[in-house]
């Protein structure tokens, strides 16, 4: 007979080694399903090994600041190779925590190879086959090459196979302007590469208020790496060995980029493609992400997804996130049944300084039509940021008008994927900035600029009918 689980889950990336665990935690029977390596794209080409260069790629870069951190003079040699090993060996010092060996102590039935859906019960792994009660599809995402002509004549990078370089490319270009782009372009020109930042977009980062967004852009221009927003790619050439991209301006005529190594960050494709999902009735958004209501189901009920494949983020948080709904439904409704919940979602971009966000900001607010106020503390002010040579960046805040209720903040600076985590707490315990000021922080910390941009939002708003009776109060006392 057939195994019989409460739960198959397809995928062990976050979305599905989450779902897994959930289910085991409530002594559900789960099988899990991979095809290629437990972790998924976070552990073995995402978050993980990106941290891990751009903290090799900040140490290089503060030794060729040393004159401004009171360092007279300093030697180093850069080998990119010794760079990449010790990326991956982080990635394998993390690699047991989602490791088989972990979950299945936890209670999940691991298994490797490539699932298909034999009808809408039935996972089949190869000669294997198993009837289950519910199915989470975790299936994840892929980058986009994009089908330039001549991209066929090179081997262009993504963040699947970036991390097998081990010579550092002399000129690289990054295709793309979102999060990863602006990540690695900045690392790889800290590591010593020449880097061209390609955007077709009017500016880099266009999910952040452009003022924040800005300040990123000014220290990545600062530092010296090159980059073409309006700008798009035409087509890939090579001449003579040499390869070259070929862009255009607005307005301007072709103009020609030559590259050593050229990296595509211009997104991700869920991995939806290589089933027809249709003839089970389970139906796909334009674009290619499974179609799901409040509850993460499916067009068939039973059937859930979570992660990139599902969307509407593409995070590795939200990918968790989403799991838990996926699994307490599963396992429970019809008795309960929960809405997935984004109100309050953080996210940053590890550019340096780093730009985090959480809740609406400016550009989110008008395009809802909501009113708001909006309060600035400029990082240039905290002291421990300058005792660190870290004083760049801002924090903004945006309330209900006349309420401390907060309704989004961004924040760019040094820590800033830090400094979000208390906002966000703050916004889904339905605290507001009132609080955030009455709370003791240490001193000093970067966290104290939390508290500071609660006090920049109280003072304007002291009655000023209280501050002249204090004054005549004061001035009775001293007769």
């Amino acid at each position: 007979m057939d195994p019989k689980y409460n739960v198959v889950v397809i995928g062990a990336g976050s979305a599905g080694l989450i779902s897994a665990y959930m289910s085991a935690a409530v002594k559900a029977r789960v099988a899990l399903i991979e095809r290629h390596k437990m972790g998924g794209d976070c552990l073995n080409t995402g978050c993980v090994p990106s941290k891990a260069l751009i903290r090799t790629a900040r140490f290089v870069h503060d030794l060729r600041r040393h004159q401004e951190l009171g360092v007279a003079e300093v030697q180093f040699r850069l080998d990119f190779a010794q760079i990449m090993q010790r990326v991956q060996d982080k990635v394998a010092a993390i690699e047991p925590h989602d490791s088989i060996e972990r979950y299945t102590g936890l209670g999940v039935e691991c298994y490797q190879g490539d699932a298909q859906l034999d009808d809408l019960h039935r996972v089949r792994l190869g000669d294997r086959t198993f009837s289950t009660k519910n199915i989470i599809l975790a299936v994840g995402a892929s980058p986009i090459i994009p089908p330039l002509p001549g991209m066929d004549r090179i081997s262009p990078l993504s963040s699947d196979n970036l991390w097998q370089l081990r010579t550092l490319p002399q000129r690289l270009v990054v295709l793309g302007g979102g999060p990863i782009g602006c990540e690695m372009a900045q690392a790889f020109h800290r590591l010593g590469s020449s880097v061209t930042q390609i955007e077709m977009m009017p500016r880099l980062l266009s999910k952040e208020d452009p003022d924040m967004a800005e300040l990123v852009v000014k220290r990545m221009r600062a530092e010296g790496v090159t980059i073409r927003t309006s700008t798009r790619a035409v087509r890939i050439e090579v001449q003579g060995g040499e390869k070259q991209l070929v862009v255009q301006g607005p307005n301007g005529p072709e103009e020609r980029v030559p590259f050593d190594e050229l990296l595509c960050a211009v997104g991700r494709r869920p991995n939806t493609q290589s089933f027809d999902w249709q003839k089970f009735g389970i139906e796909l958004n334009p674009n290619g992400t499974f179609k799901t209501d409040a509850y993460l189901r499916t067009s068939q009920a039973h059937i859930f997804a979570a992660g990139d494949c599902a969307g509407p983020f593409q995070l590795t948080h939200a990918a968790s996130h989403q799991a838990w709904y996926c699994a307490m439904n599963a396992l429970f409704a019809p008795l309960v049944r929960f809405k997935a919940d984004y109100r309050v979602l953080p996210w940053c971009t590890f550019t340096d300084p780093e730009l985090a966000q959480v809740g609406l900001n400016e550009t989110m607010a008008k395009e809802q039509g909501l009113a708001y106020e909006v309060t600035h503390y400029d990082m240039s002010d905290l002291d421990r940021a300058i005792t660190e040579s870290e004083d760049y960046g801002a924090i903004k805040v945006l309330t209900v008008p006349g309420k401390d209720r907060i309704l989004g903040v961004s924040i760019c600076s040094h820590l800033a994927g830090e400094l979000i985590g208390p906002f966000a707490l703050a916004m889904k315990h339905g605290l507001g900035l009132r609080k955030i000021l009455g709370t003791v922080h240490a001193y000093p910390t970067f966290i104290e600029a939390n508290k500071a941009v609660a006090g920049a939002w109280t003072r304007p708003r002291v009655p000023q009918w209280a501050l002249r009776f204090l004054t005549q109060y004061h001035a009775f006392r001293r007769r």
